[in-house]
């Protein structure tokens, strides 16, 4: 078990180091520091990217097989801490215990989950003259950055697909958001052979470092489109890959022959888990006129009925926005909504006091150009519009410049899939919404992300296609 009354420390080449400076990391319940971290600068990267490299002979030696029992050895350390974990994880991130305890142990379902999948050769051609094999090869050292919402269940899927397929790794997890991080490098110091795994603290000038540093071959980075596009543009200087999850603008459509009462908890949950902080969240709904008014009466019921609070008292059901600077962004959201077309059903009383929390609000028919319906709240925050033409319904939906994920809701499951498969997304589901699994791709198109993953995708994603091909005779 391990020691979490211990000073956190950075992980560079197996030893628990200092860095040159420190964070401060606040507890979003009270909007007060409550710990402090090393931050890492250019020299403990230059020293973590080094000892990467030296370690990536010997792993990228290792069978598949072989390096699939040290991630099972991790996914059983991280079970048999999740109750800390969790509540370290609730303290700097804010989300509900339940909710905390439930993203520890996805991140280690889904990294062995991972470990199921075969990366094999595959024979391009077989004839008299010649024999054509495509290889998958690792690319080296992957850069990992990972974003405050989910920071542990974002670290040790992308941290574990590099690993699985034979490249070594250096992450940096958001500096809102780094303890469980360091917590969870500790674990990997006893599991991993040395240099194999490092993980470093700082701010987003470290991740600017990491994405131009010429010793890193790929950055797989998760948060908004914003920088997403300044890590691409900073990683083509030395021509790294990228794997980009950003931001989502999600639409569910509810089609007239739904319950709903019935989908009205299915969706309010969808839009709000986490306080709405999740990329692939619902962050807009378009519902049938004869079904719309009994859903925004529905909706706004599981809102008003959501006890939002501290993530650690009993029953919250909505914890606090992340940090202040989000808080006050989805404030500013609410105040716009105040102002324009839209009817406030639920939230128009907000919370005051110490801690960013936030109310769930949903809103009815707030204008289809409004901030609300156009850009990303990553907040509780839900609008909902009615449409009787379901092909106007997809236009609007696709009238985005995201695509990460959306949802078709209806009973006639036929019809609701010819409607999923209009939708300009990464992922479309029907009667379900953040439904995702090891061995399916997940990924945004337009300006959502840049490859995949989880899947086979995912993992080839960490890997260099190498063509092997012999002349006969």
């Amino acid at each position: 078990m391990l020691d979490f009354n211990a000073p956190y420390t950075l992980t560079i080449g197996g030893k628990a180091l200092p860095g040159s400076g420190e964070l401060d990391v606040v507890n979003p319940a009270t909007g007060s520091n409550f710990a402090r971290c090393p931050a890492a600068g250019g020299k403990e990267l230059d020293a973590a990217v080094a000892a990467a490299r030296a370690a990536f002979p010997a792993w990228r030696a290792m069978s598949f097989e072989q390096r699939a029992r040290y991630i099972a050895r991790l996914a059983e350390a991280i079970q048999e801490n999740v109750e800390p974990l969790a509540r370290l994880l609730t303290q700097e991130q804010g989300k509900p215990l339940q909710q905390s305890r439930d993203e520890v142990g996805r991140a280690g379902t889904l990294s062995v989950g991972m470990t199921q999948i075969q990366v094999l050769p595959e024979v391009l051609l077989d004839d008299a003259q010649r024999h054509i094999e495509l290889h998958y090869v690792p690319l080296g050292v992957v850069g990992v950055i990972t974003p405050w919402n989910a920071p542990i269940n974002l670290a040790v899927g992308p941290m574990t697909s590099a690993l699985y397929t034979g490249n070594c790794i250096v992450l940096k997890p958001s500096p809102f958001t780094p303890l469980c991080t360091l917590r969870i490098g500790e674990l990997m110091r006893d599991i991993f052979p040395v240099g194999v795994v490092n993980i470093l603290a700082g701010g987003d000038e470290l991740g600017a470092l990491m994405s131009t540093h010429p010793h890193i071959d790929k950055i797989s980075f998760t948060g908004s489109v914003a920088t997403g596009k300044k890590v691409m543009a900073s990683a083509a200087t030395t021509l790294k890959r990228v794997t980009l999850e950003l931001g989502g603008n999600d639409a569910a459509i509810v089609l007239e022959d739904v319950d709903p009462g019935e989908v009205a908890k299915k969706i309010f949950f969808a839009a709000t888990v986490n306080s709405g902080q999740v990329c692939m969240a619902i962050k807009r709904v378009y519902a049938h006129e004869k079904v719309y008014d009994a859903l925004c009466t529905a909706l706004a019921e599981e809102a008003r009925k959501a006890k939002v609070g501290n993530g650690l008292e009993p029953d919250t059901v909505l914890g606090p926005i992340q940090n202040r600077r989000q808080f006050e962004r989805v404030r500013g959201f609410i105040d716009d909504i105040r102002q324009g077309p839209g009817k406030i059903l639920a939230g128009a009383e907000q919370p005051s006091g110490e801690g960013y929390f936030v109310a769930p609000v949903v809103v009815a028919e707030p204008g289809e150009h409004s901030r609300i319906v156009v850009e990303e709240q990553f907040g509780p925050v839900l609008p909902v519009m009615k449409f009787s033409d379901v092909g106007d319904a997809l236009r609007r939906a696709n009238d985005t410049r995201y695509g990460l994920s959306g949802s078709v809701w209806g009973k006639d499951l036929a019809r609701a899939t010819a409607v999923a498969a209009q939708l300009e997304v990464g992922t479309a589901w029907v009667n379900q919404h953040r439904a995702t699994l090891a061995t399916v791709p997940f990924g945004g198109a337009k300006e959502s992300g840049l490859g995949r993953t989880y899947s086979i995708l995912g993992l080839r994603g960490n890997m260099e296609p190498r063509v092997i091909s012999i002349l006969k005779g």
